[in-house]
């Protein structure tokens, strides 16, 4: 069990995710943002000051290698449960997919969709070939560490981040560009929801890896003293899988139904 010290963050976090779930259920009934931009808010300033707090710990010689296990041991589970969270939604596209009701036609995409649905050859393919660069290159930025090969990890982290809001422009682009919206039938909530919780993850990955960045570049890590990396590239390459799987399955299958 690790403990450095007594701290108010944890309680601060929960009370900031209250404001944020809260928020959004005032939004969404009464049209009012106040509460979730103020709940926003209070979880960037309650992250900062928290991420601030282990970095220092960090910086100060107490991260040995039991409480590394528990950072890695936590980020394992942390992932295990984003597994679970979006085998929630793949659950529900595949029940649409596989047994469509008269509500949609009983074929799916549902009746009408068939000039609407993405084409998996354009920018789907060009947003799987970014990110498995980014993998690769993320990789690369690890092993260049471990190597004690400072400059070419923190070019390889340069890349990654690069590559992760290129991809994040090229959805946004897909977005702006497509026919159907989130209220398009269980089609679009589906597409919207699996695709926008992944754009979401990769927005919190890339956020990640510029800290990640700014921390090497400041020389915060050393060739065996960098697990906050090591769980930046762990959920990256995470984010990575579950696009592979929304690939295959969203765009390119679900377009040759």
């Amino acid at each position: 069990f690790h403990l450095v010290e007594v701290s108010p963050w944890p309680l601060f976090a929960s009370v900031s995710a209250l404001g944020l779930t809260f928020g959004g259920i005032y939004w969404w009934h009464y049209n009012n943002t106040s509460i979730i931009i103020a709940g926003l808010l209070f979880n960037l300033l309650v992250s900062f000051c928290w991420f601030g707090d282990v970095i220092k710990e960090n910086m100060g010689g107490y991260h040995n290698s039991v409480v590394m296990f528990g950072f890695r041991f936590g980020m394992i589970l942390f992932i295990l449960s984003e597994v679970l969270f979006f085998f929630s939604f793949f659950w529900s596209y595949f029940h649409n997919c596989w047994g469509p009701q008269a509500e949609l036609g009983f074929s799916w995409p549902p009746y009408g969709f068939d000039n609407v649905v993405i084409d998996p050859f354009s920018i789907p393919l060009l947003n799987t070939v970014v990110l498995l660069s980014s993998g690769a290159s993320v990789t690369w930025a690890h092993h260049a560490l471990v190597s004690q090969k400072y400059d070419n990890a923190l070019l390889g982290l340069g890349i990654t981040v690069f590559l992760g809001a290129y991809f994040l422009f090229l959805q946004g682009n897909e977005y702006f560009l497509s026919t159907f919206s989130i209220n398009s039938t269980v089609y679009g909530t589906v597409f919207f929801m699996l695709t926008g919780f992944h754009g979401f993850h990769v927005t919190i990955g890339t956020i990640l890896l510029l800290v990640c960045l700014l921390r090497h570049y400041f020389v915060h890590f050393s060739s065996n003293q960098h697990v906050g990396f090591e769980a930046s590239a762990w959920y990256w390459h995470f984010v990575d899988v579950v696009w592979l799987f929304l690939y295959f399955f969203l765009y390119w299958y679900g377009f040759n139904l």
